[in-house]
């Protein structure tokens, strides 16, 4: 799925009860608007007059969205001779079908330092900080929020800032006086989920259009993000504490634009273009659908537009790991972030018949199973699922009253239990698989059960084949901290290569998304199981969605202390201060094998907040070396169009290359050539009179050399430039496919640290 990425229509994505007739389909269309005639009073009104001119009739309702700020044209609904109708017409510049997205489904703020009593924040107070950041707001675009949760709660709170220009909307379950002046803005966008359903106009809709959050993921975001203190909390005794959010005094906008069915490309794009409209400083995306040519990509048109007007944007990479170049949302103008786990754990035990004890993990909450074993069962019969645990797999008369094994893969960890108990289980081991390898993931099981890695899971599954009456008992040990190694990359967590633009580096950086207690919604239970009961104020969830707002709260902190920088300033200062060793002085490993990770998989690093409000130099890069970046691409100048929004894009500046790009890392391909030249620029944000001695890392394979050596930066503000050569060695082609290194530049006060990632041929 590279640049030949081709839009999947909605038939190939959607199960069939979404299916519209084949004659209809959203398209979200792209206009010149500089040449809306005089004679239309706004442009809605002009793109009205296009769809009623079309060769078939149009009603009302076939006008969906009209985009006016992250994006410059509408949604409709279309047949296909009103599509080549619209895509004859000069106006028109392009014309997409509509896209799919998915979710990329108390502890965080101690391991990543930013605890109240660790004093001064690059000169400004913990009150200072929380001051300022009052003023910042952060966009987030999810399944909407629960606005009674206590993490929405605005005690001590000033008025909300008089530039914003957001609102909470009405709906049956949702009324405006449910915000606050810390959840100060609620919006809901579902015309294209309704259009894909057959349900616009309004039939029997199944979800309410509500900015209300009935999925859970939406508050958990938001939560994470901006979230405020609220003590005791915990998920059924789990992870007890208090819980807070990044930035606790920052604003929260929820923009709900995801439904049951998925995140449809003209919602998302229509909550992005609210969001910057309404005034937010960070939006907040974990969401994504894979690679495409950024012309065809929503979330990053619109996120284009909101770094053109400072709004900061941070997206989940994706939990399409360990597969290698499966990453999603990798526009150099977005943050990409993948996860990472905590020094946290919840340990639980399986003691098997023949006394071997096995720690796994789980999150189980209710009644043991006491001390008595029990008989344990594995089911791997020819072609039978009931290994995996399938709905209507397991036969109750083998199952009622015994434990069983249950293989990870397929259906969801927490469904499995819930096959199990159905049919008369009293306990579950999950045991993973070469695909999940020794990653560890805790679940909220509605049974006893625990989750152990492959290796124990192949010698307990040995242990039940060769017993003739294998047993055993469960049991559950709390909450354990300070675990080591920590970080240690999540194996779910998408990787590079970046297919879409080989030479930019993604992702960019890894916050925790492993294991993250946050705020939930009232209306489902922890495992998101319809036969899931429980309610709990607080969930613990895993995924690149719950390491994205990590990433944008502590965005949100940066701007507070910084408001004068821009996105690409702060998303540098992330980057060039984030850490590659682990809480055992050893380089960051990788959950999927156990070996050392990579760039592709950790990026930068491991954000360090601390050291990123004071980077020492930041790379940064203004919206026109972004054209010329695209420039480079060899995009026609309607594809640039398309993204930057601007008329007549010449490309009359252009980078030699997509590498030459003012990035924070690099990414060297010695495809066409042996020989690789960058050239980067620097800023100082540190002290004037600062003095920089550069140090490189870098393979056997490869000579990398760097001039000048030392910068000398007189004053703040100062920006420098170097030139770094790397250089094939004879042979290297025929050694390896891939290699890593780095470049810092570094002095007493500050190390400024860019990955480098080296790679021979094109995957």
């Amino acid at each position: 799925m590279g640049s030949s990425f081709v839009w999947l229509c909605l038939a190939t994505l959607l199960l069939p009860w979404l299916a519209t007739s084949a004659a209809q389909r959203t398209y979200i269309v792209h206009m010149n608007h500089h040449e809306k005639p005089s004679s239309y009073p706004t442009h809605h009104d002009w793109y009205t007059a296009h769809l009623q001119s079309l060769p078939s009739a149009t009603t009302q309702d076939s006008l969906l969205y009209t985009y006016t700020t992250a994006f410059h044209g509408f949604a409709a609904s279309l047949d296909d001779a009103q599509a080549e109708s619209l895509l004859r017409s000069d106006s028109v510049l392009a014309l997409y079908e509509e896209r799919v997205y998915t979710l990329h489904t108390t502890r965080t703020p101690e391991f990543l330092g930013i605890g109240t009593e660790l004093g001064l924040w690059a000169g400004h107070t913990p009150q200072e900080l929380n001051q300022a950041s009052q003023d910042v707001i952060v966009g987030v675009l999810d399944t909407g929020v629960w606005p009674e949760s206590k993490s929405f709660e605005d005690s001590n709170m000033p008025a909300i800032p008089s530039r914003w220009k957001g609102q909470c909307e009405s709906a049956t379950d949702f009324n405006p006086s449910l915000c606050n002046k810390k959840l100060i803005g609620a919006r809901s966008f579902s015309k294209g989920y309704h259009m894909a359903a057959g349900n616009y106009p309004k039939k029997a809709n199944k979800e309410i259009e509500s900015p209300r959050d009935q999925d859970g993921h939406g508050t958990h975001t938001s939560s994470t993000a901006a979230g405020a203190l609220v003590a005791n909390a915990s998920l059924l005794g789990y992870a007890s504490g208090t819980a807070r959010g990044m930035a606790t005094h920052a604003r929260v906008a929820a923009y709900k634009v995801c439904w049951k069915a998925g995140c449809f490309g003209s919602d998302i794009l229509a909550g992005m273009d609210r969001a910057i409209a309404d005034g937010v400083d960070v939006l907040s995306m974990s969401l994504g659908g894979g690679s495409a040519p950024y012309y065809r990509d929503t979330i990053a048109i619109g996120a284009f537009t909101a770094m053109e007007m400072g709004v900061f944007v941070s997206c989940s990479a994706g939990n399409s790991g360990p597969s290698k170049a499966s990453l999603a949302n990798v526009a150099p103008w977005i943050m990409t972030v993948g996860a990472g786990t905590l020094d946290r754990d919840f340990p639980a035990y399986a003691l098997l018949g023949n006394k071997n004890r096995f720690t796994g993990v789980s999150l189980y909450s209710g009644e043991g199973m006491g001390e008595k074993p029990v008989s344990l069962v594995y089911h791997k019969d020819g072609n039978s699922s009931a290994n995996l645990c399938l709905p209507g797999s397991l036969e109750p008369g083998l199952v009622r009253g015994k434990v069983v094994l249950c293989d990870r893969g397929v259906n969801a960890r927490v469904e499995k239990g819930a096959v199990v108990k159905e049919a008369g289980g009293v306990g579950m081991i999950l045991a993973n698989t070469a695909a999940s390898g020794e990653e560890l993931v805790a679940d909220s099981h509605l049974l006893p059960a625990v989750a152990v890695g492959r290796k124990l899971g192949d010698v307990i599954r040995a242990y039940v084949q060769a017993e003739r009456d294998p047993t055993a008992v469960l049991s559950f040990g709390g909450t354990v901290l300070d675990v080591r190694p920590s970080p240690v990359v999540a194996a779910f967590s998408s990787r590079g290569p970046n297919l879409v633009t080989p030479q930019i580096l993604k992702p960019d950086v890894i916050g925790p998304g492993v294991n993250i207690l946050a705020g939930w919604s009232d209306a489902i239970g922890p495992t998101g199981l319809d036969t899931d009961t429980r309610k709990a104020q607080f969930n613990i969830m895993s995924g690149t969605s719950m390491s994205c707002p990590h990433i944008s709260g502590l965005a949100a902190l940066l701007k507070a202390v910084h408001p004068d920088w821009s996105t690409s300033a702060i998303k540098s200062a992330l980057m060039t201060t984030a850490y590659t060793l682990d809480n055992t002085k050893s380089p960051l490993r990788d959950a999927a094998g156990g070996a050392f990770s990579t760039p592709w998989a950790h990026g930068s690093g491991h954000v360090d907040l601390h050291k990123a409000l004071s980077p020492g130099l930041v790379y940064d890069i203004s919206t026109e070396d972004y054209i010329a970046f695209l420039c480079s691409l060899e995009y026609t100048a309607p594809q640039v169009q398309i993204i930057v929004k601007r008329p007549n894009v010449t490309c009359s500046r252009r980078l030699a290359n997509p590498g030459q790009l003012n990035y924070p890392s690099f990414s060297v391909l010695f495809v066409k050539s042996r020989v690789v030249r960058y050239t980067r620029e620097l800023t100082n944000v540190g002290a004037a009179g600062s003095v920089y001695q550069v140090s490189v890392d870098g393979p056997p394979a490869v000579g990398v050399t760097v001039k000048p050596a030392r910068l000398v930066f007189r004053n703040v503000g100062d920006k420098l430039r170097y030139t770094v050569t790397f250089v094939s060695k004879n042979g290297a082609n025929q050694m390896t496919r891939s290699a890593f290194g780095s470049i810092s530049w570094n002095n007493a006060e500050h190390q400024v640290r860019s990955p480098v990632a080296f790679a021979w041929t094109r995957l």
